[in-house]
């Protein structure tokens, strides 16, 4: 299991991921740190567990909405299929971390 450091909000924090994730963990982490400049831009520091919450749950709308889209001719039905569970897996496993970071920053 390997360690990255991504940096949200100006904080950084230590995650874990798989061997060989790190670049793509520390992409993620700049899709949700765009995010969370976007809620800091509209609405200002509102805490961190709260922006990281929002960001969250905003990400969490765009796939929803992204699942809506028409389905793919059939020849890039599989493609696509594995494509969306795939970011089903990411964005699952970035909540999980997401909730771990939230929970450290409420009991600190």
């Amino acid at each position: 299991m390997a360690q990255v450091s991504i940096i949200v909000n100006a904080n950084t924090y230590n995650v874990s991921c798989a061997d060989g994730e790190e670049q793509h963990i520390k992409e993620l982490a700049q899709v949700l740190d765009d995010k969370v400049s976007e809620l800091v831009g509209a609405i200002g520091q509102a805490g961190e567990a709260r922006l990281l919450a929002m960001a969250g749950l905003l990400m969490a709308e765009e796939l929803n909405e992204a699942k809506k889209q028409p389905e793919p001719a059939p020849e890039q039905a599989q493609t696509s299929s594995i494509n969306e569970q795939y970011l089903i897996q990411r964005l699952e496993s970035l909540a999980v971390h997401i909730e771990s970071i939230a929970e450290r920053i409420e009991d600190a």
